[in-house]
């Protein structure tokens, strides 16, 4: 990535941190209370690449908005991957001990804190969004139900749920995967997109363009977890590899080995590509797409 464009994506990034440690601010008003925010914020705080509100600012300025106008947005999705990632690493899912380098929060909180966390950061992202005051009535109403639509039953709840029934199972197919993938990854990457371009108050068929460059970076993206599942070490995954391998999952590298795996990730992410010759100004989004494509971690 050239530095003008690292530059941009550092502003992105420092940004969301910067929102989220103040949406968080605000101390409790019980020592329990006060416990659970600082459980929400040790994984709120624990790094990660910020992949989802840097899509929502990238696609707010690349469809004629100013990214500042997004920050809510931004930082609500990011809460909403956090309690995602909370719940994953509990012992009744995928029972991991470490996150990005840390011990996970049911271990540095016990598993009940974590839930409770969990929770709170799975609600707290739509009173954000009610209580903006950039964004206009309609605007709310819109990036509310997508969201919503994007976590549940139907969206990465629901893939949660796919990907738990297809373990130790054998007749998983290549179909059933990017299906499931769809919903458990797909869906808040598409969601991540397409609310960037509601604060920028984008046409509905720029809206839908922008959904489906989402849906195939996020197929491509999940792709490359199987791949660094397989290829990666501890270290740079900041938590334990061969996780797919333990639990008996079926995933592309099972089915179609490392490198073909690989060229299936770049096919995808190629035609990601294509969906961005719509919109104007999408340097940066072209090269954050080879970025996530190339990654180590």
């Amino acid at each position: 990535m050239n530095k003008i464009y690292e530059e941009q994506l550092k502003k992105y990034i420092d940004l969301t941190d910067k929102n989220l440690k103040e949406f968080l601010s605000k101390p409790g008003e019980s020592e329990a209370q006060s416990k659970l925010i600082e459980a929400m914020r040790y994984s709120l705080e624990a790094g990660g690449k910020r992949v989802r509100p840097v899509l929502v600012y990238a696609f707010c300025e690349a469809l004629g908005g100013n990214y500042k106008d997004a920050v809510t947005a931004a930082c609500a999705i990011e809460m909403i991957h956090t309690f995602s990632l909370i719940h994953d690493d509990l012992p009744a899912m995928d029972d991991d001990d470490y996150r990005r380098g840390k011990p996970s929060c049911h271990k540095a909180y016990g598993e009940a804190m974590a839930i409770l966390a969990g929770d709170a950061l799975s609600v707290l992202p739509f009173e954000m969004i009610a209580d903006d005051s950039k964004l206009s009535s309609d605007q709310k109403i819109s990036i509310v139900s997508l969201l919503a639509n994007a976590v549940g039953k139907d969206g990465m709840i629901g893939g949660q749920v796919m990907d738990m029934s297809y373990e130790k199972r054998s007749d998983i197919t290549d179909e059933m995967l990017r299906a499931m993938y769809r919903n458990k990854t797909g869906q808040l990457i598409a969601v991540s997109c397409v609310m960037g371009g509601i604060c920028a108050d984008a046409e509905r068929d720029k809206l839908r363009t922008a959904a489906e460059y989402g849906f195939r970076l996020g197929l491509a993206f999940q792709i490359i977890d199987d791949i660094l599942d397989v290829t990666g070490t501890a270290a740079e995954m900041g938590k334990l590899t061969g996780s797919d391998e333990k639990d008996e999952k079926t995933t592309f590298v099972t089915i179609y080995g490392v490198e073909k795996a690989q060229e299936i990730a770049d096919q995808i992410t190629n035609e990601a590509l294509e969906w961005l010759d719509d919109f104007e100004n999408t340097g940066f989004l072209r090269e954050l797409t080879e970025l996530l494509l190339r990654r180590k971690k």
